[in-house]
């Protein structure tokens, strides 16, 4: 079964801080009390006025009327809403979605030592959104975020020096800043945390650390935490070997639209490996699968098509699946293809191509 490594999480906190500090005092009319004090130029007054009309707190929620008062905030230097202003540019959420207008606003509030705006910038200079692409620029405002406490940052520097972008390699390095956003609770940072482990890079490899730090990310909800310990609990690596375990963490993040762990599900029904065996449940999960792009499913439906195993054997079915099992380079399905083929009359053949050329993933959202 392929491992399921998490992709660099490129985007920080793309929503609007709440704020908390110098709310206005109660009065009869707090937000009558509150307007007249933005209305005469109070920037902490109108920075939490745009956070209410975000929210949707005691004033009808508008984010057109918190860019309103972000801007008037933002333009007398109030950093948080700067930053505030540039996730709302970067989102499109009361303005047109405009990337350089968030490049602005993030670099004010960033100059100013927020951390978040330093994040969201060095995002951007990864990405190549509303600047050139530039791996040193990107490094330097993850790291002044970082250097801040910045979980996120740290992560996303870890992962700059896990890949050699921006800086030399160094798996030691990445270790570093994994832990430091991992002992913040950053769910993705533990994921690369006990993938290092898992795999010994940077340390010397250790399965039981590996999965303390699956467990933590999966208690979240992590749903790639999720599978990656429901590997561990078949196989019996680093944790007692329990099916019973691996059926329950495959399935939670099978529910989460998760091919790989759907594929995990499937498979241990077909074989009854802590569950009843029930070919039609695995046929179920792998169709899931499949239908997400995942090769290793593809095959296994092709097998079960050409079979007749849970399903109705179909030579037409059982080539669909094995061919675009195969275009990913799933030898075995290419092996299934061929054998399959001898079986097939030329009109079949022409309609499990013609159905493989118009197939389309269709990816399943948590």
């Amino acid at each position: 079964m392929k491992r399921y490594l998490p992709f660099l999480l490129l985007l920080a906190m793309l929503s609007p801080i709440s704020v908390t500090q110098n709310s206005p005092s109660t009065t009869e009319d707090p937000v009558g009390e509150l307007l007249r004090k933005a209305e005469q130029g109070d920037a902490d007054m109108q920075l939490i006025l745009g956070t209410m009309y975000y929210q949707g707190i005691l004033v009808p929620k508008s984010a057109t009327e918190a860019v309103k008062w972000y801007r008037r905030a933002a333009d007398q230097g109030a950093a948080q809403a700067q930053y505030n202003l540039g996730v709302m540019y970067q989102t499109g959420d009361g303005v047109p979605k405009n990337d350089a207008e968030a490049i602005k606003w993030y670099r004010r509030a960033a100059d100013q030592g927020d951390a978040n705006a330093q994040t969201n910038l060095g995002v951007m200079y990864r990405t190549g959104d509303g600047v050139p692409k530039n791996d040193a620029e990107a490094i330097k405002w993850y790291r002044r975020a970082a250097d801040q406490g910045a979980a996120q940052a740290q992560y996303n520097l870890g992962v700059m020096y896990r890949t050699g972008d921006g800086v030399p390699k160094n798996d030691a390095e990445a270790i570093k800043w994994y832990r430091r956003a991992a002992d913040q609770g950053l769910a993705d940072a533990q994921i690369g945390l006990g993938n290092m482990y898992r795999k010994g890079d940077g340390a010397p490899k250790n399965v039981v650390e590996a999965a303390k730090w699956y467990q933590r990310a999966a208690d979240q909800g992590a749903a790639v935490a999720q599978h990656n310990l429901g590997e561990m609990y078949r196989t019996g690596d680093g944790v007692p070997k329990s099916a019973a375990a691996a059926v329950k963490w495959y399935r939670k993040a099978a529910d989460q639209g998760l091919a790989n762990a759907q594929f995990g599900l499937g498979y241990m029904y077909r074989t009854g490996d802590g569950v009843p065996e029930n070919v039609a449940e695995a046929f179920k999960w792998y169709r899931r699968a499949a239908d997400q792009g995942d090769g290793n499913a593809q095959s296994v439906l092709g097998a079960m098509f050409a079979l007749g195993e849970g399903v109705p054997k179909s030579e037409i079915e059982a080539y669909f699946w094995f061919n675009l099992a195969a275009a990913q380079g799933e030898e075995s399905a290419k092996r299934g293809r061929d054998t399959t083929e001898k079986l097939m009359t030329r009109e079949q053949i022409a309609e499990a191509q013609r159905r493989s050329a118009s197939w389309q993933p269709k990816v399943e959202r948590p």
